[in-house]
């Protein structure tokens, strides 16, 4: 198994989540998600981040409207609906419980005699 492929994997596992929390911040242009990731160290690119924000705004998660730009044309700004924000606190449960786990696993404690 090749190690890039192993950490590529890991990362798109999160990015619906990592999404979810940039968004939950307030309205956000989708460039300004792609700046963020990609400073995180989570790769993507718009091939990637806009049919996934698509997909989250049909499960009725996000909504965006469009804002007029002084320098080129209007911009789409994204926020997160109430179903998005509830969803959002769902994975935050099970993000906390999985790093839990992970850490267990990873960082095993001696037992105490």
């Amino acid at each position: 198994m090749d190690i890039e492929n192993a950490k590529v994997q890991m990362r798109k596992g999160i990015l619906e989540f990592c999404i979810l929390q940039i968004i939950s911040r307030g309205e956000v242009y989708a460039s300004t998600m792609l700046t963020e990731l990609t400073s995180a160290k989570i790769m993507v690119v718009e091939g990637t981040l806009y049919p996934l924000l698509t997909r989250l705004k049909n499960a009725g998660f996000l909504d965006y409207k469009w804002v007029e730009s002084a320098s080129g044309p209007p911009r789409k700004y994204y926020v997160l609906t109430e179903k998005g924000e509830t969803f959002l606190a769902e994975l935050h449960g099970t993000w906390d419980d999985l790093q839990g786990s992970v850490s267990q696993i990873t960082h095993p404690q001696t037992p105490q005699a």
